[in-house]
């Protein structure tokens, strides 16, 4: 399976986890020349929430993570992006509550998974979200 396939399918799986826990969801991969943010939402509290989305099938090599997949380096560079869409988006940010960078790691658990079934395996999938990282 593609590696854009599998990370779509952990993007379409983040922001239906987002959608139940009362975010709306304002856009998806906004891309610029020097990064892309895979998910931008408003949290339940009104703060502006940047999402980075990591997604691994864990029936692979053991131990490893999503988490590990998010370097000092992509760290960087996703704050870069943040901050250059807040620049250009101002009226996005609630004043009070300011904006923050999330991290959501998803663990597709099935080999056998395929895109189109993503509501069939969304039960078995563990995900888990870092807020402020």
């Amino acid at each position: 399976m593609e590696k854009s396939v599998l990370g779509k399918a952990g993007e379409d799986l983040a922001a239906i986890f987002l959608k139940r826990k009362g975010y709306g969801i304002l856009d998806r991969n906004f891309r610029r020349k020097f990064g892309e943010i895979d998910i931008v939402a408003r949290a339940p509290d009104g703060t502006l929430v940047f999402v980075e989305v990591k997604t691994l099938k864990n029936y692979g090599p053991e131990g490893l993570k999503p988490e590990d997949n998010l370097s000092s380096a992509k760290l960087r560079k996703f704050k870069r992006i943040c901050e250059g869409y807040v620049a250009s988006n101002e009226d996005h940010v609630n004043e009070k509550k300011g904006w923050r960078m999330d991290l959501i790691c998803v663990e597709i658990p099935r080999e056998d998974w395929n895109y189109e079934d993503l509501t069939k395996i969304e039960k078995d999938c563990v995900i888990r979200h870092y807020e402020n990282i």
